[in-house]
């Protein structure tokens, strides 16, 4: 069982879970309410077991929920990230992959991938960036791009779980 280093989860009232957790999925508090809900105390202190409470929440949802929890995520070296617009969480896993680093032309090129990508599917490319670089993410973009809409849907989904992942292991 891995524990939580700074909180404990079943010692919280659910709006305190609520307010902790939020943001675990980008902007969906919606996840952390439904997963307070089907779990015991016990379940909550537990990471792998929460985060495995959390993702059947989300691949349960309906696809419109779906779909708003992937448009709650911001473009990888997008304007937000360029403007510090981002969550705490995203500037700290895109700064970690160095996107802050970027040229000119990898920006152009993360701007050029952003559009077309949204423009072919509808929402923007998610990517779990933790333990890449900016350049394994152009790669991963490019190559990405070529998927069915119902792959990258899926691909969407199960990064946003990943990312998550990593979000309940930083607490």
């Amino acid at each position: 069982m891995s524990h939580f280093k700074t909180v404990t989860p079943s010692t919280m009232s659910r709006q305190a879970f609520v307010e902790a957790f939020a943001d675990i999925y980008e902007h969906s508090p919606w996840v952390a309410e439904q997963a307070y809900d089907r779990s015991q105390a016990a379940d909550l202190d537990d990471i792998q077991t929460l985060h495995a409470q959390m993702s059947e929440v989300l691949l349960k949802a309906d696809r419109a929920a779906q779909l708003a929890l992937i448009n709650a995520h911001p473009d990888l070296a997008g304007k937000a990230a360029v403007q510090g617009q981002l969550t705490e969480a995203s500037t700290n896993e895109q700064a970690g992959a160095g996107i802050h680093q970027c040229t000119a032309e990898e920006f152009q090129r993360f701007t050029q991938l952003n559009d077309a990508y949204k423009a072919k599917f509808s929402f923007p490319f998610i990517m779990a960036v933790k333990g890449s670089n900016r350049h394994q993410i152009l790669a991963a973009f490019e190559t990405r791009i070529h998927n069915p809409v119902d792959t990258e849907f899926a691909c969407a989904l199960a990064e946003i779980n990943k990312i998550a992942l990593f979000r309940l292991q930083a607490l």
